[in-house]
């Protein structure tokens, strides 16, 4: 009897134990591990994200250069994608086959089987309204809205930049922000002020049924965060001059860039040719990029800040201002031109080998004396003896530097060139050590040579012309919002290291060139508009080149005008900027006394020959990996571009190119 008491006890006690051993499992799993309830909630709740608007921009009066739609994502959670799923029915209504659905499917279970990932993308509102009806009838699918650029005027396109789908190293790189089909800003202001322009992505947590189907908020929205649209953000364009500056650069090769002197403000960036910057939204946006990166005139190329051009004449000044400064001449100096000047053995000859009589500084300017200049080089070169060219070489270049060339300014766009100027050591390596002389670079004194500039760069001297011997840092933002947000060092002077006096005598040479020298025709009437024309030799035909500020008291526009292949500047640079600058002042444009009207230079077709066209950068065809981590999407789908280009030449011509979009250094990202 007692054994038999013994084993009820025992086993009352295995019993209890069992019992408490399952309650204190309970209790764990309900009171302090969470995992089931997650694992629970996570079969009845979802996770919908909202897309914030990007910021407007505008230009520097309130017009609105790009703004937002509302287009449409399929997203896929593949882990909910289950039986009963009818695929051809969902195949039809997406317009795709079997097998592109299999391959988008695969896409996203290699990201994520339980993360939602963007199945098809940017459909159109009209696009979009069969499939929102019939959406819900497949599991695991379901709609987001996103907000994409459109542009109402479609101008500026190299300014303003586009935006991509992010790539996983920008998914990596933002710490979480960034999911799989969202957009980034991939070039120009899209990508300088992406942090601004992008805004905050909210969350909504609902309730699903067992389709997937949204049934209400979770916990009443407790969890729910509201997105925030990106910031507005101003630039310093004037559209005005913005538009008539593309329109004048139809048809031709090179760029254009105006400033506000008095605070580096640029009021117009033209590169030409352009494109329609809403051919990089929407479905065909593959497409369209893929067409326009095979065009041999290069839309993509930055010309303002990346093409590099001889400055030619309009780098005439500097010399002869770092010469006034070092008191290597005075404005009275003069220069008896007989069509040419010997440097060695070397002949300069004037253009047209046009003999000017007795120069000095301002008559030199007004008729762009190649021989002034050189003697004004040659004087700066030796003034310590020819044996020690190399260190005077330098400490001139130094001056030159001070000027903004040879370096970048520091815009606030990416991937801006630094331009060239030549270093005593590049000759040193040419000619075997100091075997070289004035003679031998005398090029540099009439902007040729290895001398290089950007326009962005041949704009800024004129500021700085204009201001007497100080430049603000050129900059293409104003305000992001209601708040003044130009960096400390966009308002700071920068000096140049020449006195203020000496800049009088050359200005007087630069009224000249307009009022009744080399650029005579483009004289704005009640204008007195300061300027130098500019012949630059290069492979083919001259580049057309032109440099200005107006008026000469109290400026309001500095500019720099190439037009490239096309002969002097006084021909076609030169009119174009009279023009721009006359609209920005007056906003219209007078009838000029010369003959000259907008529309023929709209009109009037400088494309330069592709089978003499100048190769500055090597050509290398662009893959679809480099299509793709610039953000575009590349498709086998062979579409038409649908292109507000200008129709070119069809024949078809050797493949040489000036310029291509350039690979993105270390010092770019």
């Amino acid at each position: 009897m007692n054994k038999f008491f013994g084993r009820r006890y025992i086993i009352s006690t295995i019993f209890i134990v069992l019992i408490l051993v399952l309650l204190a499992r309970l209790f764990y799993i309900q009171i302090i591990d969470d995992r089931y309830l997650i694992y629970a909630e996570g079969n009845a709740r979802r996770t919908f994200y909202l897309n914030p608007a990007r910021g407007p921009i505008l230009d520097r009066n309130g017009k609105i250069l790009v703004q937002n739609q509302a287009f449409y994502d399929i997203i896929v959670t593949p882990n909910l994608v289950k039986p009963p799923f009818d695929t051809a029915a969902f195949c039809k209504l997406l317009g795709i086959d079997t097998a592109e659905f299999n391959r988008r499917m695969a896409k996203a279970v290699k990201y994520s089987r339980t993360q939602q990932t963007v199945f098809d993308k940017q459909l159109s509102k009209e696009a979009f309204a069969p499939i929102e009806e019939r959406l819900p009838e497949f599991n695991g699918f379901q709609s987001s809205t996103r907000y994409l650029r459109t542009y109402p005027d479609s101008v500026a396109a190299q300014f303003l930049g586009y935006i991509g789908e992010v790539h996983d190293n920008d998914i990596k790189k933002s710490n979480g922000f960034y999911h799989p089909g969202d957009f980034i800003g991939v070039t120009g202001v899209e990508r300088s002020y992406e942090n601004v322009l992008r805004g905050r992505r909210g969350v909504q947590y609902k309730l699903v049924d067992a389709r997937g189907r949204p049934q209400g908020s979770y916990a009443n929205g407790m969890f729910d965060t509201t997105e925030v649209a990106g910031e507005r953000l101003t630039s310093s364009l004037d559209i005005r001059i913005q538009q008539l500056g593309e329109q004048l650069m139809r048809n031709k090769v090179g760029g254009i860039v105006a400033i506000e002197p008095s605070t580096g403000e640029i009021l117009c960036y033209v590169s030409s040719p352009t494109y329609n910057p809403n051919l990089m939204v929407g479905h065909d946006r593959g497409n369209n990029a893929a067409q326009l990166y095979k065009d041999p005139y290069k839309p993509f190329f930055i010309r303002p800040i990346q093409a590099y051009y001889p400055p030619g004449s309009s780098f005439k000044p500097l010399s002869a201002l770092i010469a006034l400064q070092e008191g290597i001449i005075t404005p009275q100096t003069t220069y008896y031109c007989p069509g040419y000047y010997m440097a060695g053995n070397h002949r300069v000859p004037c253009f047209h080998n046009e003999a000017h009589g007795t120069v000095n500084l301002s008559s030199a300017v007004a008729l762009s004396c190649n021989g002034y200049f050189s003697m004004v080089f040659e004087k700066l070169m030796n003034q310590h003896g020819v044996k020690n060219i190399d260190t005077t070489f330098t400490n001139w270049r130094s001056k030159v530097t001070r000027f903004g060339m040879g370096a970048r300014l520091g815009l606030d766009m990416p991937s801006e060139g630094r331009g060239n100027v030549p270093t005593a050591t590049h000759y040193d390596k040419v000619y075997k050590g100091p075997n070289w002389r004035s003679s031998t670079i005398v090029s540099l004194a009439i902007g040729q040579g290895e001398l290089e500039a950007t326009p962005l760069q041949m704009a800024n001297i004129e500021c700085t012309i204009a201001n007497h011997g100080f430049y603000y840092k050129p900059h293409l933002v104003k305000t992001i919002g209601d708040k003044d947000v130009i960096k400390p060092e966009y308002k700071v002077k920068n000096y140049v290291g020449i006195d203020s006096t000496y800049f009088e005598p050359l200005i007087d040479g630069m009224e000249a060139v307009v009022d009744h020298g080399t650029a005579a025709a483009s004289k704005i009437p009640g204008i007195v508009m300061c300027g130098k024309t500019g012949t630059a030799q290069v492979h083919g035909e001259d580049n057309s080149v032109f440099v200005a500020y107006a008026p000469r008291e109290n400026p309001k526009i500095a500019i720099a005008v190439i037009v490239e292949n096309s002969g002097q500047g006084a021909q076609w640079a030169a009119p174009i900027a009279s023009f721009i600058v006359e609209k920005y002042l007056r906003d219209s444009i007078s009838v000029r006394p010369s003959g000259i009207t907008p529309e023929y230079f709209m009109n009037a077709n400088r494309l330069p020959d592709l089978g003499n066209y100048d190769i500055k950068l090597k050509a290398k065809p662009v893959s679809k990996d480099t299509l793709n981590k610039m953000g575009i999407d590349t498709s086998d789908k062979k579409k038409d571009i649908k292109s507000a280009m200008p129709p070119k030449n069809k024949k078809q011509l050797p493949h040489r190119m000036v310029a291509i979009l350039p690979e993105r250094r270390e010092d770019e990202q």
